[in-house]
């Protein structure tokens, strides 16, 4: 088999309105908003420094079914660069950006190609060998059916692709579209399966490889780490596949190791001092302080939490980069430990508390007619803020140590 090499890339979100973040600068605010745009850019560079056999774009490439103007002019820029390099684009469209939505006001170059809502199966010769990909777009944001029946068997003497946006049957944690079992994907013999949708990064096969790349930047603390695509060259055979990140902020989940603090002080030089270590850009951060003691853990209680998150805000105020701090939280597991048996099932009850459970408890207060309009929005974050400031007060009024 000769040999090819391409990126496989999917669920760009350009435009997303990243709603939810909450206290940050204004300089911070703008490079958060533009950082999907810039991830794009990230990959426009490399796709024309690196000259791949040809760049694959597997669904969502817009946020919203209107399709962003701004997000489509810089969308239809970086494919008319490409277009002068001789790279051919092969794109579809996702459940977020399907055909059915706001028509697309920028004419693409004829180096793209994009697929309709039945499954195709495109020919490209490579250096004389023949390269075909299979793939669909959404017709309508809902594709709950599944598509992979329609995808053709390789023929013998052919490089076969299959592009894919969806998610596996079993999925508990998504939206199921268009789904699959990964024993159909096998069956079909294809060279590389390129998959979109899912946002975290995995590969559900080996060999064959079947890849989601994760989405190109991670917009909200549950799309945490690296953010970005795959570089892969398939030679007789075999795949190699180097991730390259593209994201232009970062978000994180990081640990304080707490086990020698005494003083809010040293808490502020050891955060300090962590995420200075860190390597991304530009970083949104959830801190979770770990290894209290007994004191620590009083002296934290003290202090709302809303405060100790401005605080360390206005501590890394002088670093040179973009550092936000989105929350800060106390090691669960600790203070599980401390609790009463009762504080314990009362700290279970609240883990488990859904967005609709948290807003039928507030009802009263977010529809008060005087007071709901200047209360924040109940997202995740706030949530989450709810949830440990309750588990803080529940330990004070049920400790072991204050039972008699």
């Amino acid at each position: 088999m000769a040999s090819i090499r391409f990126i496989h890339s999917a669920d760009l979100h350009l435009g997303s309105p990243f709603s939810g973040m909450k206290s940050l600068g204004a300089e911070q605010w703008k490079t958060l908003q533009n950082s999907t745009l810039a991830a794009f850019g990230r990959l426009m560079s490399y796709t024309l420094e690196t000259r791949p056999d040809f760049l694959l774009i597997v669904g969502d490439i817009y946020d919203g079914e209107d399709r962003n103007l701004r997000a489509q002019h810089r969308f239809q820029q970086g494919m008319e660069q490409l277009h002068e390099a001789g790279i051919p684009v092969i794109l579809s469209h996702g459940n977020h950006d399907h055909l059915s939505g706001g028509a697309a006001s920028f004419e693409l170059p004829p180096n793209v190609h994009v697929f309709q809502d039945s499954v195709e199966n495109i020919a490209l010769e490579v250096r004389g060998a023949m390269v075909k990909i299979a793939g669909f777009s959404y017709g309508r944001r809902h594709v709950t059916e599944s598509m992979i029946e329609q995808y053709p068997r390789k023929e013998a003497g052919v490089i076969q692709l299959g592009m894919l946006h969806g998610s596996e049957e079993s999925d508990t944690e998504h939206a199921v579209y268009a789904p699959f079992r990964k024993e159909q994907l096998l069956a079909k013999n294809y060279d590389y399966w390129a998959l979109g949708h899912i946002h975290k990064r995995q590969q559900l096969s080996m060999d064959p490889p079947i890849v989601y790349p994760g989405n190109l930047q991670g917009r909200n603390r549950k799309e945490s780490g690296p953010k970005g695509f795959y570089e892969v060259a398939l030679t007789d055979g075999h795949a190699n596949l180097k991730f390259i990140a593209a994201e232009a902020v970062r978000f994180e989940r990081i640990t304080i190791n707490c086990s020698s603090v005494q003083h809010m002080n040293e808490l502020f030089s050891i955060a300090k001092e962590q995420l200075e270590a860190h390597d991304a850009e530009a970083l949104v951060a959830e801190l979770e302080l770990q290894n209290l003691d007994e004191a620590t853990i009083h002296m934290l209680e003290d202090i709302p939490n809303a405060e100790l998150v401005h605080a360390l805000r206005e501590a890394l105020s002088e670093e040179e980069r973009f550092v936000h701090i989105s929350k800060v939280q106390l090691d669960r597991n600790i203070l599980s430990e401390e609790l009463s048996p009762f504080g314990k099932q009362l700290a279970s009850r609240l883990e488990s508390w859904e967005a609709n459970d948290w807003k039928q408890a507030l009802k009263e207060l977010y529809n008060h007619p005087r007071s709901g309009r200047f209360l924040p929005q109940l997202d995740d974050g706030l949530q989450d803020e709810l949830r440990a400031e309750a588990e803080a007060k529940i330990r004070k009024m049920m400790a072991l140590g204050d039972q008699r």
